[in-house]
């Protein structure tokens, strides 16, 4: 009896995993979902503004689903777009993410890269997310300068280690950003200075979410702060969250929107719309982007 109750039991739970896994490979992973949020960093009776917030595409050739889920966001009609890194992930992924990205290309936009927009991803133990020090490891390298051409070719603003300001909606914006620090290409020397007075809003970007770099744009004075890299999650636990931000962020930040700490800057993180290619699961944690409305503090 106690056998047959051990084989029941063990027989269960392997059922439960292997629906669990199905789920978050099959379903959640496609679960493609548009957060929407108001942010309070707009002088007082200025008209709101919208933003869009895309982030960790993670684009294979062929995935259609997300490429035209992507590609339907520019019906939104945003009054910019910003896109954090991680584009791809794959060598021939230039023209899948061209299809995602190509519709909004005709509005005001600004980028920074991620290491996966450099270097491809390689096959990782997945526990190794958890240990704070760990080397990272490239693959096969990305043709990111094709699609930084394009980008820029649009009139999009490359602000990876550089600072611009552009119109949209109206406004004024002053934009900065960082290349990806969790590859250590970011240069906040470079950008470093007190934000432009005369600017209607300013917004500071960065792929990966560390806590050094958020630290120096909100001193610097930036209204809104924008990040990706840590998917979320990607892997959450109910009622828990994030069991790792693969990053110094908290995991009680690793996705939504946040007032940085010690500052009156906002921090909004992506839980992104990919996934590594040799981990392509989510549970708990849709893949997403969202619309940030900018609304008077």
């Amino acid at each position: 009896m106690r056998k047959r109750t051990l084989f029941r039991l063990a027989a269960g739970t392997v059922a439960a995993g292997t629906a669990t896994l199905a789920y978050a490979s099959l379903i959640e992973r496609n679960m493609f979902t548009l957060r929407r949020y108001d942010v309070p960093v707009l002088p007082a009776d200025a008209e709101p503004l919208r933003v869009l917030h895309v982030s960790d595409l993670h684009m294979m050739p062929n995935q259609r689903r997300k490429q035209e889920w992507v590609a339907s966001l520019a019906a939104l009609d945003p009054d910019l777009v910003v896109v954090t890194g991680d584009n791809m992930a794959h060598p021939d992924a230039v023209p899948g993410a061209l299809r995602a990205l190509q519709p909004l290309l005709d509005l005001p936009g600004a980028f920074v890269f991620g290491s996966n927009d450099y270097t491809g991803p390689v096959w990782k133990n997945p526990f190794t997310y958890f240990l704070p020090e760990r080397e990272y490891t490239h693959g096969t390298a990305l043709p990111y300068d094709e699609l930084r051409t394009v980008l820029t070719g649009a009139g999009w603003a490359d602000l990876n280690n550089a600072r611009t300001t552009l119109k949209a909606g109206g406004r004024l914006i002053e934009l900065l950003g960082v290349d990806d620090p969790h590859i250590e290409r970011d240069d906040y020397d470079a950008v470093a200075g007190p934000a432009n007075p005369d600017a209607d809003l300013s917004v500071a970007l960065t792929h990966s979410p560390e806590p050094a770099v958020l630290d120096r744009m909100a001193a610097d004075g930036f209204d809104l702060l924008l990040a990706g890299h840590t998917h979320g999650g990607q892997v959450c636990v109910p009622g828990y969250g994030a069991l790792v931000t693969n990053c110094g962020l908290p995991r009680s930040m690793a996705r939504g929107l946040h007032r940085w700490p010690g500052s009156d800057a906002w921090l909004h993180v992506s839980a992104g719309l990919g996934t590594h290619p040799t981990a392509p699961v989510r549970f708990a944690c849709p893949p997403e982007a969202s619309i940030l409305t900018l609304i008077p503090r």
